[in-house]
C-alpha cells in the first residue's frame, strides 16, 4: 500500500510539469518573505521526487538539488505535516545528514500537498545556529506553503497545461522563458518550434477521422518530443500542432541543427503518426534578456513557415525574412482602415491603345495606396496580401464604385470609354458578385459592356469549375471579360477554350524582351498571337516601352498596347489631358 501511495505522489508531482523548469518569480517571492519572516539566510520550496529533492524556488543555496536521503523535506512530504528540526546536531535521525555536514542547525518546513491529499514538498527555511521557532513564524511558513501551493494548482489549471498533450502552453514558455532570463541573463540559447501540419492538413484529419483522431496524434506527437528531449529538457504545446523547446546553454548553432535532425529522425522511426514525417522546424538562436519570450516564439515560429515550403526541412530564423512578414502583417493590419478613410486610396489608369488606329479604346483600372507614414505602397506588396484575405471582397467593391463613378463622370463629358476592373480569384467564390456588379451600373446608368472584368489564369484555376460557372455567368450579363497574364499560368487550352473571354492580355514578361523580328521572345509571341486569333480572342499586349515593340506587334495583327511607351498609369486629371493631347494629335 506504501509503494502504491508513493507511486501515485510521484504521478501528481510529475503531472505538474514542475520539475526542471526554470525559477519562477512567483515562487520566489514567497520563499524571500519566509526568509525574511523567519531572519534566516537559506529558504526553498522543494519537491521531492524519487531519489533527489529539487528546488523550484531558492535563496541561499547554491545547487539546484540535493540527495533525498536524509533530507527532511522528504519526510514533510511523506507526513504531509510541519516538521522542525531546532538542532541537526542532537538529532537521531539527521545528525549525519547532508545538510548536517554542510553546516545546517536549524531547520523548519511546511508541506505543499495537493487537493487530492499528496505530498509534492516543502517550503522550508534553514539556519546555521540552532533555534526554537516561534508559534507564529510557524503559522506564517504554513500560510506561506498553502500560497506556494494555490500558484501550483493554478498554474496547473488555468491555461499552463494543455489537458490534450498534458505539456506546459504557450503562456507557460514565455513565463519560463522570462524566468530564465532573470537567472541567466545574457545567455545563449536556441528556440526551436516545430510544426506538425499545415491548417489544411489539419482541417483535412478532422474532416476525415474526427477531431479525437486529431486529438491522439497531437499527444502521440507530444509523446514523441518530450521522450527524444529527455527529462532534463521541457516541451511546451504553443499551438494546435507547434511544439517549442530551448536548446542546452551555448550550444552552437549548426552543431545544434545536426542533433535537431537526429532527433527527429527517430520521432519519425518510431511514430505512427504519419503527419510527424512532414514537420517543419523554425530554429531561433537568441541571448537571454535581450528578446521578449513573445518575440522569441515569433521568431521561431517564423522559421518553421519557412521550413514549410520542404517537407521536414529545418530552416534558420532569417531577420530579413521576418522583417519582410512582420511588414506585410502591418500592412493588411492596416489596409482595413485605409478603405474606411478618404485620402489614403485611389484610382490611377493606364490607356489601352488600338495599335492600327492609335486611338484609346479603354483604360485599366489600378489601386494606388499612400500610407499615412510609409508614404507609397507598391500595389505589387501589399494586393498579394489582401487577395488572400477576408478584406478581398471590400477591397474589389471600393475600385468597382469608385471606377464606375469616374466612368459615369467620363461618360457626361462626353468621353465614350471602357474601363476594366481585377477580381481576384477569392471574388469569383462571392455568390453575389454579379448581382453587385449589376446593381452598381444601374445606379449609374452604364451598359454592362462599358465594364470589362479581368482575371488571371492562376485565379482561374484556383477552382476551375466554380470560376467556369461564375464566368459564364457574368457575360450573359453582358460584361465584358479579360484573360490577364496569359502565359504565366497552368491552364490548358481547352480549359481557356471554354472560358467566355472575348479579350486576352499577354504578359509583359513575354513583350518586353521584343526588339526584333526574331529571337525567342518574338516566336512566343508570333505563336501566341496565331493561336488565339484562331480561337477568335481579341489580343492586347502588356509592358509595351518602345516605339519598335508597338511595330513589331502590330504587325503580328496584335489588336491593342498598353505600357510606358503610351502612357503610365495616371491620375484623373492626367489620364484627362492625356486624352486631349492624344485627339488632338489624331485630328
Amino acid at each position: 500500500m506504501q509503494d502504491y501511495r508513493e507511486a501515485a505522489r510521484l504521478d501528481a508531482l510529475h503531472q505538474l510539469k514542475l520539475l526542471d523548469t526554470p525559477p519562477s518569480e512567483h515562487f520566489d517571492r514567497i520563499t524571500r518573505m519566509a526568509a525574511q519572516i523567519f531572519g534566516l539566510p537559506i529558504a526553498a520550496v522543494s519537491l521531492t521526487d524519487r531519489d533527489r529533492q529539487w528546488f523550484k524556488s531558492r535563496v541561499g543555496v547554491e545547487h539546484c538539488s540535493i540527495p533525498r536521503d536524509k533530507a527532511p523535506c522528504a519526510e514533510v512530504a511523506e507526513t504531509r505535516d510541519l516538521v522542525v528540526i531546532e538542532d541537526f546536531a542532537t538529532h537521531a535521525c539527521y545528525a549525519d545528514s547532508l545538510l548536517a555536514e554542510h553546516g545546517t542547525r536549524f531547520y523548519a518546513g511546511a508541506p505543499l500537498v495537493t487537493r487530492e491529499g499528496y505530498g509534492l514538498g516543502a517550503l522550508c527555511v534553514l539556519g546555521v545556529e540552532p533555534r526554537i521557532a516561534k508559534p507564529e513564524e510557524l503559522a506564517a511558513l504554513t500560510d506561506l506553503a498553502a500560497m506556494v501551493m494555490e500558484q501550483i494548482e493554478l498554474q496547473h489549471s488555468f491555461g499552463r497545461i494543455d489537458p490534450i498533450s498534458g505539456l506546459p502552453t504557450r503562456a507557460q514558455f514565455c513565463e519560463d522563458l522570462s524566468d530564465l532570463a532573470l537567472d541567466c541573463p545574457g545567455q545563449a540559447r536556441i528556440a526551436v518550434v516545430a510544426d506538425l501540419a499545415r491548417d489544411d492538413q489539419i482541417a483535412k484529419i478532422v474532416g476525415a477521422m474526427g477531431a479525437a483522431r486529431l486529438d491522439e496524434m497531437v499527444r502521440e506527437a507530444a509523446h514523441a518530443i518530450q521522450n527524444v528531449l529527455g527529462p532534463n529538457r521541457t516541451a511546451y504545446h504553443v499551438g494546435t500542432t507547434q511544439f517549442a523547446f530551448l536548446s542546452p546553454p551555448d550550444m552552437e548553432v549548426q552543431a545544434y541543427i545536426t542533433v535537431l535532425e537526429r532527433g527527429f529522425e527517430v520521432i519519425r522511426a518510431t511514430s505512427s503518426v504519419r503527419f510527424v514525417t512532414s514537420v517543419a522546424i523554425g530554429v531561433r538562436p537568441f541571448r537571454l534578456g535581450e528578446v521578449t519570450p513573445e518575440d522569441v516564439l515569433r521568431g521561431a515560429a517564423s522559421a518553421a513557415q519557412d521550413a514549410r515550403r520542404i517537407d521536414g526541412a529545418i530552416a534558420l530564423y532569417s531577420e530579413a525574412r521576418d522583417h519582410a512578414m512582420r511588414r506585410h502583417y502591418d500592412l493588411l493590419q492596416d489596409f482595413g482602415a485605409a478603405l474606411e478613410a478618404e485620402d489614403q486610396l485611389r484610382l490611377v489608369f493606364q490607356p489601352r491603345v488600338d495599335l492600327a488606329t492609335g486611338r484609346c479604346l479603354s483604360a485599366e483600372t489600378l489601386l494606388r495606396w499612400r500610407h499615412p507614414t510609409l508614404g507609397e505602397v507598391s500595389p505589387g506588396e501589399f494586393i498579394p496580401i489582401i487577395e488572400q484575405t477576408a478584406l478581398a471582397r471590400p477591397t474589389t467593391q471600393w475600385v468597382l464604385e469608385h471606377a464606375l463613378d469616374q466612368l459615369a463622370a467620363w461618360q457626361a463629358a462626353g468621353l465614350d470609354l471602357t474601363l476594366s476592373v481585377n477580381i481576384s480569384a477569392a471574388n469569383l467564390m462571392e455568390a453575389d458578385l454579379i448581382q453587385r456588379i449589376q446593381l452598381a451600373l444601374i445606379a449609374r446608368q452604364l451598359r454592362p459592356s462599358q465594364l470589362e472584368v479581368e482575371l488571371t489564369e492562376s485565379a482561374m484555376m484556383a477552382q476551375p469549375e466554380k470560376a467556369l460557372a461564375m464566368l459564364r455567368e457574368l457575360a450573359e450579363a453582358g460584361i465584358a471579360l479579360a484573360i490577364d497574364d496569359f502565359g504565366t499560368g497552368h491552364s490548358s487550352l481547352a480549359y481557356l477554350q471554354q472560358v467566355p473571354a472575348h479579350v486576352v492580355k499577354i504578359d509583359q514578361a513575354f513583350v518586353r524582351g521584343l526588339s526584333s523580328a526574331s529571337g525567342a521572345d518574338f516566336v512566343l509571341v508570333e505563336t501566341m498571337v496565331g493561336l488565339l486569333h484562331k480561337l477568335g480572342r481579341r489580343i492586347v499586349a502588356e509592358g509595351v516601352e518602345t516605339a519598335e515593340a508597338a511595330a513589331i506587334l502590330a504587325g503580328m495583327g496584335c489588336e491593342e498596347a498598353q505600357g510606358y511607351w503610351f502612357a503610365r498609369p495616371l491620375e484623373v486629371p492626367a489620364f484627362a489631358e492625356w486624352i486631349a493631347s492624344r485627339t488632338a494629335l489624331a485630328a
